[in-house]
C-alpha cells in the first residue's frame, strides 16, 4: 500500500474499516476542527495523543514520543483496531502533524495507513466531503504493544555515528535554520555538526503534493551517493523530520531512524557543538 493517498482515491474507498484522522496543529486548533473537518474525521491532537512533553527539552526536545501504551489507549479511544485502513491529513501538506501520525502509526505496526496527498487544502479543491461537531467513536480493545516497530536515535547514537561516518544525518528544516541565521522556534540557531540539509519543502512540487516517487528516488539517491547508506532524519522537535520518511518511504527506500529529540534536544543540551554557515 502506498503511503500516500490522493483525494480522488479517498473518494472511492470503501467505508467499512476507514478511520480518517484530523491532525491539524496551531492556535485554537480543535474549535477549527468542530467547526469543519472532512465528513467521518476524528481529531487527533499533536501535544496530547502523538507526544508527552515533558519539562526540560534537553532530554527528550519538545516532542517525545509517548509511551507505547499510552499510544494504544489513544488508538483505543479512536476506535482504531488491527484491520483498520487509517488516512491522515494536516493543512500543511502533510509536513507536520500527519506524517508524525503516520509514522507512529507504522512504528505501532498497523499495515494500512495513509497521509492525503496535499491535506485538508486538497480535499477541498478536490470535492470531498466536509462536516461539522464531534465525531462519535466507539472504543475498541486496546492492542498490546511492547515496543515501536520503527528504528529511533537518541542524540548519543546520532552523535557517534557521525564521529563514525557510519551514517548520513539529514535535517530538514528550512534552509536559513540550519545555516543560522535565526530560529524562530528554538533557543539556539544553527545546526548539528555534520548534518546535511534537505528541507521538507523540496519532497512537494509548486502545489503542495508530494513529488512523484520516481523523481523522488532520483533526488534523494544523488543526495546520497557516496555516502554512508545508513540514514538518521530529524528536524525542530521529530514531527517535520516524519514528512521526509514518509517521501523516502514513497519513493520505495527503507525507512530510516528517527532521531525524535531532534535540533530542540541537542541545541539545549549542555555541551553539545553547534555548527552555523553564516
Amino acid at each position: 500500500m502506498s503511503p500516500i493517498l490522493s483525494s480522488a482515491e479517498l473518494k472511492s474507498l470503501p467505508t467499512e474499516n476507514l478511520i480518517i484522522l484530523d491532525a491539524r496543529t496551531g492556535k485554537e486548533v480543535y474549535q477549527n476542527y468542530l467547526e469543519k473537518h472532512i465528513r467521518g474525521a476524528k481529531f487527533i491532537d499533536l501535544d496530547k495523543d502523538l507526544a508527552d512533553i515533558g519539562k526540560d527539552a534537553a532530554f527528550g526536545g519538545r516532542h517525545p514520543l509517548p509511551s507505547i501504551g499510552r499510544f494504544a489507549e489513544t488508538l483505543s479511544d479512536l476506535g482504531i483496531t488491527q484491520d483498520s485502513h487509517i488516512v491522515v491529513y494536516d493543512d500543511k501538506n502533510g509536513s507536520n502533524a500527519a506524517a508524525r501520525a503516520w509514522w507512529m502509526l507504522r512504528a505501532f505496526g498497523l499495515g494500512k495507513v495513509q497521509v492525503l496527498d496535499g491535506g485538508m487544502q486538497a480535499a477541498e479543491k478536490n470535492g470531498i466531503e466536509f462536516s461539522a461537531g464531534k465525531e462519535s467513536a466507539v472504543k475498541t480493545p486496546v492492542i498490546k504493544k511492547e515496543h515501536w516497530d520503527l528504528p529511533v536515535s537518541s542524540l548519543e547514537n546520532v552523535e557517534n555515528e557521525l564521529k563514525n561516518n557510519n551514517s548520513v544525518v539529514i535535517d530538514v528544516r528550512d534552509a536559513y535554520r540550519y545555516r543560522g541565521e535565526s530560529e524562530p522556534i528554538d533557543l539556539i540557531a544553527g545546526h548539528i555538526p555534520g548534518a546535511i540539509n534537505i528541507p521538507f519543502s523540496e519532497n512537494l512540487d509548486e502545489e503542495g503534493n508530494f513529488l512523484k516517487p520516481e523523481i523522488l528516488k532520483k533526488k534523494y539517491s544523488k543526495l546520497v551517493e557516496n555516502k554512508p547508506g545508513h540514514l538518521i532524519v530529524h528536524c525542530g522537535s521529530g514531527v517535520t523530520a516524519c514528512h521526509t520518511i514518509l517521501a523516502l518511504n514513497y519513493a520505495g527506500f527503507e525507512i530510516p531512524d528517527l532521531y525524535v529529540g531532534s535540533w530542540s534536544e541537542w541545541s539545549r543540551r549542555e555541551g553539545k557543538e553547534i555548527a552555523k554557515e553564516i
